[in-house]
């Protein structure tokens, strides 16, 4: 799984900031990219995973070598488990097939919904500010948008974006996709929001946590 430092170059990271500098000069919306490492840490994984890995194979163990005997099987246990734990924790597609994927969605949206408080989303001037969350461990993507812009623009138009930034991440196009993800969104809120004198950017470009 890359790295969110390494996620896009510096080039691509400049072309992200110039299309949500485009996007934005056509409307008074504000457009904020975030990409992050993970939403959560997901700690059941690893003690779920590590618990039923060491077990199966403390179980083995004391079968083969100590004919099932329970004192053969306790400190293969307890001595298995926190190397299975750490495997699980340093292999992002073992961990992530641990998790449930409601528990995933669940977890990615509490995080765009925390993120956008935490960056002042809700603060903007018309209430127009629009998070679009990479989060790279899950591999999902959720666009948030402010009230000002959800009592005009049907929930379910956020989907396209989702969409597009999601097929161009699996196909390795993952600036081309959020870049045009980006003018999309401009072009949606520039019919509800145009620009409007005195329009400042009030928000970052692109976050990279």
């Amino acid at each position: 799984m890359p790295n969110v430092a390494d996620f896009f170059s510096e080039d691509e990271k400049a072309r992200i900031e110039a299309a949500v500098r485009e996007a934005e000069s056509r409307t008074s919306g504000e457009i904020v990219p975030l990409v992050m490492d993970e939403s959560y840490d997901y700690p059941r994984a690893e003690m779920i995973g590590a618990g039923f890995f060491a077990l199966g194979a403390a179980s083995l163990i004391s079968w083969f070598f100590f004919h099932a005997s329970l004192w053969g099987f306790l400190p293969f246990f307890l001595g298995l488990y926190l190397p299975f734990k750490l495997l699980i924790r340093g292999v992002p597609a073992l961990r992530r097939r641990l998790i449930h994927p409601a528990e995933i969605s669940a977890e990615v949206k509490e995080k765009a919904l925390v993120s956008f408080l935490e960056h002042n989303l809700h603060r903007t001037r018309d209430a127009t500010g629009v998070l679009i969350l990479i989060s790279l461990f899950e591999r999902r993507v959720q666009v948030l948008a402010d009230k000002g812009i959800n009592d005009v623009v049907p929930l379910h138009t956020w989907d396209e974006i989702v969409g597009t930034v999601t097929e161009g991440i699996k196909t390795g196009r993952a600036c081309d996709a959020l870049c045009a993800a980006i003018t999309r969104c401009g072009d949606l809120l520039q019919e509800k929001f145009p620009v409007r004198a005195y329009d400042t950017d009030e928000l970052p470009n692109l976050i990279i946590e």
